[in-house]
């Protein structure tokens, strides 16, 4: 003991700096050796580089945060692919490699082709555990597959072909529309109706409002009601808590998502809030399905709502499982996917609309011919079947979700040691080596603009122009805006469904729809990428009914 206390004793600051300096120089040469040789037996190549100014690449840490802070993702990854002159990239922040990547062929194999390759992987499920919990977003294997299963039932035909819940928010929309989105006018409008007080000329004839603002309360409205069998009233009630909290826990979120290994400087005290505020609102819905006995449930699933069969999910879900925590995590993920991405979805199609009357001349002449217009011979809601039949309508929501896919940034971690079709070696046409834990990144934003997957004699890629799907069609995997493979989205036809029914409505209804945001985006509107993309800046128009004269 004595011997180690002198030769503690007789150590130098120096031989101490001295020591540590070689043992990390050792172990860095070693994890250096052990990744190369790693990296040769996949039989991959490396990507290109791209490089940050400061030491552990920490100056990518700030550029990125920057860059979401002003909505400049899309053109942040274009600077990087532009600058090493390929569609997939590598980097390192804090010495963790990541790579991202543009390329359909390297999309399609994370995705489909080497799907047992990729997955969510564990860092992914720490970092949105708190919020999703196990549902289908965060879980991989068998997890995941239990979570699809119980799922997809829930979304089969005959449940998102039942319109009569996007009718009846609808009619509260259009009532918000015309007092300028004002939650209170709205409920002493909608009382004024119910009473039959309402003047006669009551409408939103070219009252300039933020639609994007009532699409996303209008979605919240839809999905709680269908989630929970009862709404959280936004369009009516002034201040939602909810919704608030809603929209701050998807931005905390994202920044955790973006930062990395640098996450956890992060502050989360508005997250755990938020968080709280939503458990609030869904536990006793929970609460109440769990004391329901089998048979009760199976009266709840379909029950009568202002005089139609209404649908319940959770009565449906909890069928299935009578496991708290499963209910709860399979809500949130199903409340994310259904209200944002609606809703931010439907605000892009009104902003292009608004600034392309030629494109609501043609939508509005296919409606009037399937389904009339209002207050014309032979006016008529749409059903499932019409709204499957109008092309041009269909071709506007798929333009609509080319330019704007609603999950514009995505990832992945590779759970083994493996590959990517392309982007490796010095003309980026040889597999890319991939190493166990190693994020990809990809984005179907920059994937679906891409001017290089068009013919020279279509509309540039930028450019909103429905009538491109008359002459082109897509290769596969250069256009997924639900994703792919056995992770794509089983919620798609909900919400085509919904949104296609939206549009229907609202040009039987109004004329036409002009643009007040020139001021705003100069004619560009601003990319918000939170989790979901939508409009930075709102979406303000004005809509117009028919001239009456």
């Amino acid at each position: 003991m004595g011997l180690v206390e002198t030769a503690v004793d007789s150590l130098s600051w120096k031989t101490v700096l001295f020591v540590s300096i070689l043992c990390y120089a050792m172990y860095s040469a070693y994890c250096y050796i052990n990744e190369q040789t790693r990296l040769r037996r996949t039989g991959g190549l490396r990507t290109s580089y791209y490089s940050g100014r400061l030491p552990y690449n920490i100056d990518l840490v700030y550029r990125t945060l920057k860059a979401a802070a002003k909505h400049k993702n899309r053109e942040q990854w274009n600077a990087i692919f532009q600058s090493v002159n390929n569609h997939t990239a590598e980097f390192r922040i804090l010495n963790r490699r990541i790579i991202f990547t543009e390329d359909h062929e390297n999309i399609k194999a994370i995705l489909a082709t080497q799907f047992q390759d990729y997955g969510k992987g564990e860092p992914f499920h720490a970092e949105f555990e708190p919020f999703l919990g196990d549902s289908i977003f965060t879980t991989d294997g068998s997890r995941w597959h239990a979570s699809r299963q119980l799922l997809r039932p829930q979304f089969i035909k005959d449940r998102v072909s039942d319109l009569h819940t996007f009718e009846n928010h609808l009619q509260i929309l259009f009532t918000a529309m015309s007092v300028g989105g004002d939650a209170a006018k709205t409920a002493a409008a909608m009382t004024a109706r119910a009473e039959g007080s309402l003047p006669a000329n009551f409408s939103a004839d070219g009252l300039v409002i933020d639609i994007s603002d009532l699409f996303f309360r209008y979605t919240l409205d839809v999905i709680t009601d269908f989630l929970l069998g009862k709404t959280t009233q936004s369009l009516t009630i002034p201040r939602q808590e909810f919704a608030e909290a809603f929209s701050e826990v998807q931005r905390v979120q994202s920044l955790i998502s973006r930062t990395g290994p640098a996450n956890k400087y992060v502050p989360r005290g508005s997250y755990h809030r938020g968080l709280r505020v939503i458990e609030e609102f869904i536990n006793p819905f929970i609460d109440r399905a769990l004391l329901l006995s089998p048979e009760e449930l199976e009266k709840n699933v379909y029950s009568s709502h202002e005089g139609e069969s209404h649908y319940t999910f959770l009565h449906a879900l909890a069928q299935f499982t009578r496991d708290r925590k499963v209910l709860r995590d399979q809500l949130m993920a199903v409340l994310l996917a259904g209200r944002d991405t609606t809703a931010a979805t439907l605000s892009w199609a009104i902003c292009e609309l608004s600034r392309k009357p030629e494109c609501v001349k043609l939508l509005r002449a296919e409606i009037a011919q399937h389904v009339g217009l209002e207050g014309q011979a032979g006016y008529r809601r749409p059903t499932y079947a019409d709204l499957k039949s109008m092309k041009y309508l269909q071709h506007t929501l798929n333009e609509t979700l080319r330019m704007y896919p609603a999950v514009p940034f995505n990832v992945r971690l590779a759970l083994h040691d493996t590959t990517l079709p392309r982007g490796g070696g010095p003309d980026g046409s040889e597999p890319v080596a991939v190493l166990k834990d190693t994020p990809i990144g990809y984005s179907t934003l920059l994937l679906h603009r891409r001017a290089d997957l068009y013919p020279s004699n279509l509309p540039h890629p930028d450019e909103f122009c429905p009538e491109r799907w008359d002459q082109w069609q897509p290769k596969p995997w250069q256009f997924i805006p639900f994703n792919g493979g056995p992770r794509i989205c089983i919620g798609q036809q909900f919400a085509l469904t919904e949104m296609a029914y939206v549009l229907v409505r609202f040009f039987q209804k109004f004329e036409r729809v002009v643009s007040y945001m020139d001021d705003l985006d100069g004619g560009r509107p601003a990319l918000k990428a939170d989790i979901v993309l939508q409009p930075a800046e709102g979406v303000r128009v004005a809509f117009f009914e028919p001239s009456k004269a």
